[in-house]
Order: structure tokens, then C-alpha cells, then sequence
């Protein structure tokens, strides 16, 4: 299985539905980094994917999107 990166917030309950998606769907490790902790990885996320919103996931080296994007792929029968 791919690696699953996450930039989130503690308090953002479309993070707390992506990451209980992910689980659902078998992913056991999410390497979760806290923009709510570490201001500068928001700034990193921004160049990343052109985003402002948290969560902003990754699988591999694709970028997935956010929490809505997630739900579409897993929709579709398209995620992992």
C-alpha cells in the first residue's frame, strides 16, 4: 500500500472524516502534519498543491485533494 500524507488541523472535523476514511479503507499509517502546530508546513502545503484548506492529502506522490476530493475517489471505487 502507499504512503499516506495528510496536512490537517486537530480541530477540523473534514480532517477527522478523512482520516476515519482512510482507515476504513485499510490505510493503517497516515503521516499527519499539523499546520495548527508547524505554521511554516502551511506555507509548504500552499506550493504543494495550491491550497489554503486543510486536509490536503496525498497517496504516493499524487495529490488527492481534500476531504471532498477523497469522497469522490472512494465514490467513483477509485481509492486505494
Amino acid at each position: 500500500m502507499q504512503a499516506v500524507k495528510m496536512y490537517l488541523t486537530q480541530s477540523c472535523p473534514y480532517c477527522v472524516h478523512a482520516k476515519a476514511l482512510l482507515k476504513q479503507r485499510g490505510v493503517e499509517q497516515i503521516d499527519e502534519v499539523r499546520v495548527d502546530l508547524e505554521p511554516a508546513e502551511r506555507n509548504t502545503m500552499m506550493q504543494l498543491t495550491g491550497r489554503r484548506t486543510v486536509p490536503q492529502i496525498f497517496i504516493g506522490s499524487t495529490h488527492v485533494g481534500g476531504c471532498d476530493d477523497l469522497v469522490e475517489l472512494d465514490r467513483r471505487g477509485e481509492l486505494l
